[in-house]
């Protein structure tokens, strides 16, 4: 009969202990304790992964280049560095902006006009991409224009494609003045 005893005693133990954790204040509080340690960690995790598909300040500052066109004088042509790759800024001559003009009514591999290719008002100035089309070198500049040595492309005055294997004209990225004597490219 003890022994009986020792396991209603127990029982009755257990079943208080029970009654104290089920204790639906208590349930309460552990659930939104661990909800809010969950979202906190959430919130964490979700800023670092946005914050790393951010570019790099390295990056940032490779996607705009300032040029200073005051010291170019007419004829002649800047080369820059843009992204990585080589940029033509040239300070065209009177004759030049007719001869490419002129070159508006010829037939092209890569149709365009020159007024396409400058902005208005400013057609003294040509911002070209200097990477060849056709393989990537980089073209040498002529009294006709541009010519690629790698495998014989010529360029206008306009940067538009006249012969060779070139498949398009010189790229013209996206560019604008600052002031009288500053472009910002890119």
């Amino acid at each position: 009969m003890s022994e009986k005893s020792c396991d209603t005693k127990n029982t009755c133990a257990c079943a208080a202990a029970a009654a104290n954790v089920q204790d639906p204040a208590k349930r309460d509080f552990m659930v939104l304790a661990a909800s809010a340690t969950a979202g906190i960690g959430a919130a964490c995790a979700g800023y670092s992964l946005i914050a790393s598909m951010e570019p790099a300040d390295d990056v940032r500052a490779m996607s705009s280049t300032e040029v200073d066109i005051s010291g170019i004088a007419p004829g002649q042509e800047k080369r820059v560095t843009w992204q990585g790759k080589t940029v033509f800024v040239r300070h065209r001559t009177p004759e030049e902006i007719k001869e490419a003009e002129a070159d508006d009514k010829k037939q092209m591999i890569d149709p365009a006009t020159d007024a396409s290719r400058v902005k208005a008002g400013k057609d003294e100035w040509l911002v070209l991409v200097g990477i060849c089309t056709h393989l990537g070198c980089i073209p040498n500049r002529v009294p006709e224009g541009w010519f690629c040595p790698c495998h014989g492309s010529h360029y206008d005055d306009s940067g538009r494609i006249r012969q060779g294997p070139a498949p398009k004209n010189l790229a013209v990225p996206p560019y604008k003045f600052i002031s009288d004597t500053k472009i910002m490219i890119g």
